[in-house]
């Protein structure tokens, strides 16, 4: 009964509309615990962003594996079939390891809109151990995070039976820790990561430069011009 009223309070606290959202140049589609914008030309996110904090990682809902077609996607999203045979693995962007604090935050991060293309040593791999260093980070202080593929080239490989699903060759990750007012971004090859994640660290500003996407405009510009440019690896813990 206790969880019961948990998981029917839980979407009050975390709806309603997330902070620092990015410039969208698909369609903006909300969920319950992250928003996303979607590029029917690529059919994925160009990207989805969520706040994470110490709360969320309290829950201890199991990974669900339900991957299905985003139902909130007007124009349809891919759909599991476009990935059957490709090579590629269905990969999170909003990790099913940060939406355990509900039943509905977990089925929510299987919808077809929250997943790209990914290098199974990549989505294994490198990719698996940045999100979970980003989660030692959101169990000290609330981040919120944005993260994607880069969609910006129209000669992307492409997969899929009935949707044309594009292979990005880079993914992002951008974290914004407001309480510290600090800014990190990350830029990974779509392939086996060999080097230490510092390696990736790049400015919110390459980020920019290669998406065309505009990202924090909602803070002061003097700030947001500051935090973009940095390139500072050493003021976030890494071990």
């Amino acid at each position: 009964m206790i969880k019961t009223l948990i998981n029917l309070f839980i979407p009050f606290i975390c709806i309603g509309q997330l902070k620092f959202l990015p410039e969208s140049k698909g369609e903006f589609v909300e969920h319950t615990y992250y928003s996303l914008s979607y590029v029917e030309m690529h059919e994925q996110a160009e990207w989805v962003h969520y706040k994470l904090n110490s709360y969320m990682l309290t829950g201890t809902t199991k990974r669900t594996d339900n991957f299905r077609i985003d139902p909130n996607v007007t124009s349809e999203s891919a759909s599991t079939y476009d990935y059957r045979g490709s090579g590629y693995d269905r990969g999170h962007l909003a990790p099913a390891g940060d939406m355990k604090i509900s039943s509905n935050s977990m089925s929510e991060s299987f919808f077809m809109s929250n997943i790209s293309p990914q290098n199974p040593s990549f989505n294994r791999g490198g990719w698996k151990k940045l999100e979970s260093l980003v989660r030692a980070w959101a169990k000290k202080n609330e981040i919120f995070i944005t993260t994607a593929g880069v969609l910006n080239d129209n000669d992307l490989k492409k997969i899929g039976f009935k949707n044309s699903v594009s292979v990005p060759r880079e993914f992002y990750k951008l974290i914004y820790m407001p309480s510290e007012n600090k800014m990190i971004a990350f830029l990974m090859p779509n392939q086996k990561i060999n080097g230490q994640l510092k390696d990736y660290v790049v400015s919110v500003d390459k980020v920019e430069q290669l998406t065309g996407i505009d990202f924090y405009s909602e803070l002061d510009d003097v700030l947001e011009e500051k935090l973009e440019a940095e390139v500072n690896p050493s003021k976030w813990k890494f071990d």
